[in-house]
């Protein structure tokens, strides 16, 4: 086994952490995911559907798909 040396200077306040290179590179590479950000009309109609549900003003799969029209 390898034994390394880690100066004092690198370790500050337990902020040292080691893990494998391929690890690593996938963790760097979930960095570059571009976050979903909403836009204003999706935020209102997620705060209207919340507060439709909070008021029980919800339907079914099935009651959805009667009052569309659908077949089976």
């Amino acid at each position: 086994m390898n034994v390394i040396t880690i100066p004092k200077k690198m370790v500050r306040e337990d902020d040292l952490v080691v893990i494998p290179r391929k690890e690593y590179e996938m963790l760097r590479g979930l960095k570059t995911i571009e976050e979903f950000q909403p836009t204003v009309a999706q935020k209102n109609a997620l705060k209207a559907a919340e507060h439709n549900l909070g008021r029980r003003k919800t339907l079914s799969y099935n009651e959805l798909v009667k009052k569309l029209g659908f077949t089976s």
